[in-house]
């Protein structure tokens, strides 16, 4: 596994980012975004990218204060910790993690409550097409310490 980063202002890796973010959203009606809109947030945000072999298989967007924009790990490499060292990586550089995800999305929520992440609010209609939405944020205080226990397992 190759670990990349494109950093603010950097899109070095955005059309490989788009492409598996979409192979995504067609199989599994998540991360719903549009072309623009992803493409702006993704330079404007940290990436952190997972590669296997040359081919991306993960990566998250961060913004400057710890909102993760975007977290996608292809289905084929779940369950494997790539979601989590990719959390490490943003908790390394920001006292709090924070995220939406979707109502819905009950995998998504699952996993980030088993990081540890807790939901601070509910935002009804929050995505364009009425969806809600949970307001996560892994904690100042422990975030550090859970993420650190996470990647020495």
């Amino acid at each position: 596994m190759e670990k990349r980063t494109d950093p603010p202002g950097n899109a070095d890796h955005v059309a490989e980012a788009w492409e598996l973010k979409e192979r995504i959203r067609r199989a599994e009606g998540v991360l719903r975004q549009r072309r623009g809109f992803f493409t702006d947030a993704y330079r404007r945000s940290a990436t952190h990218l997972l590669f296997e072999d040359d081919a991306l298989v993960a990566f998250a967007s961060v913004r400057r204060d710890g909102y993760m924009l975007f977290l996608a790990v292809d289905p084929e490499y779940r369950g494997r910790g790539h979601g989590k060292r990719l959390i490490a990586d943003a908790a390394a550089d920001h006292r709090s993690v924070t995220c939406h995800a979707r109502a819905t999305n009950e995998p998504a929520l699952g996993f980030y409550e088993h990081l540890g992440f807790e939901v601070a609010r509910r935002i009804d209609d929050y995505y364009e097409d009425g969806g809600d939405a949970y307001y996560l944020k892994l904690g100042e205080e422990t975030l550090r310490d859970r993420l650190s226990d996470f990647v020495r397992r």
